[in-house]
């Protein structure tokens, strides 16, 4: 049965469970189930969009325009919600379809009009963030403090608990669920790894890659719009910068997961395996008394640590020898 699971997943899980033993031989705290399961609320968001920027590499692409998605999102449910006065599940219905429009501009650009992705997603990082700002000044609201005064049923979407387990654990495992369906037991997730293989033999197939595409980035829109949600709910308060901290976690997580960054191979098990890791970690580190200047560090090493792995996985050697040969043929 272990022959059929990824050895790179494996490995990741391998690595959680020394992760919990030595963090809990530091400080036995580590080792309380409840501190662990109620810690997924730190990585939560990045996981979610973690799942779905998974996708987006894998057809080739990249986005890095989630991180601004979020706090855009936050703030446009705090302004319907608490100035406008509108229910608070419209809000959040409204905010989450923002983060896939945003999702949607992107893919369009890069797909039908074959801007390079790290530009469009890096113009939008920008955009969306920006706007997000302007639109806490209109409302008179300080930038530093945020929107708050939200209900207790809007702040239970991600601080309540069902039957002991936090919702943040259950949000995780239904978001992972929904891009793990998509991508490996559908039609579509066939489609974004054939895409991303070769989308030139892949349009000469007949596969739609440019809606494929455009699709994958709607989806990375929406899991930024949810994260959004979420962390506006952990918080308390709608704010135009949170999120701004994320970018190299969510591009961690997915790297480190196994994705390759030159698109067709990788999977939202690992990514999600990879947030864990990532997330126990942090708190790991937290609880072992280091400084949080150093955390970023910890993580960093850890993404160089996990790429120089990937470089000696024989799939991934296979996969570069074929790129070389397939440009020593063309004369490249």
């Amino acid at each position: 049965m272990l022959n059929k699971i990824p050895k790179w997943n494996l490995t990741l899980f391998v690595l959680i469970v020394l992760e919990i033993i030595i963090f809990g031989m530091i400080n036995p705290r580590f080792w309380n189930v409840t501190i662990l399961l109620n810690s997924f609320n730190d990585f939560l968001a990045i996981a979610i969009i973690g799942f779905f920027v998974t996708i987006v590499v894998i057809t080739g692409g990249i986005d890095i325009s989630g991180v601004s998605i979020i706090g855009l999102t936050s703030v446009v449910t705090g302004l319907l919600s608490q100035v406008a006065g509108l229910n608070i599940w419209v809000s959040i219905l409204c905010g989450i379809l923002v983060g896939g429009l945003c999702g949607l501009l992107n893919g369009v650009l890069i797909a039908y009009g074959r801007v390079q992705a790290m530009v469009i997603t890096l113009g939008g990082m920008l955009l969306y963030s920006g706007i997000a700002i302007v639109l806490v000044g209109l409302s008179n609201v300080s930038t530093y403090e945020g929107i708050s005064g939200f209900s207790e049923g809007f702040s239970q979407i991600a601080n309540g608990t069902v039957l002991g387990i936090p919702h943040a654990v259950i949000i995780f495992l239904l978001m992972f669920i929904i891009a793990y369906i998509l991508l490996h037991r559908t039609r579509f997730g066939r489609y974004i790894y054939l895409t991303g293989i070769n989308q030139n033999t892949a349009e000469y197939a007949g596969i739609p890659t440019k809606r494929i595409m455009t699709a994958a980035y709607v989806l990375a829109g929406l899991s930024a719009g949810i994260a959004g949600v979420v962390l506006t709910s952990y918080l308390g308060s709608a704010r135009s910068d949170y999120g701004a901290e994320y970018l190299m976690p969510i591009l961690t997580v997915v790297v480190l997961g196994g994705t390759l960054i030159t698109g067709g191979k990788g999977g939202v098990v690992g990514t999600a395996l990879a947030s864990i890791l990532l997330g126990f970690m942090q708190v790991g580190l937290q609880m072992a008394g280091v400084a949080t200047q150093y955390i970023g560090l910890a993580t960093g090493i850890l993404l160089i640590v996990s790429v120089a792995f990937l470089g000696i996985n024989p799939d991934f050697r296979f996969h570069v020898k074929r790129i070389i040969t397939q440009k020593q043929n063309t004369g490249g």
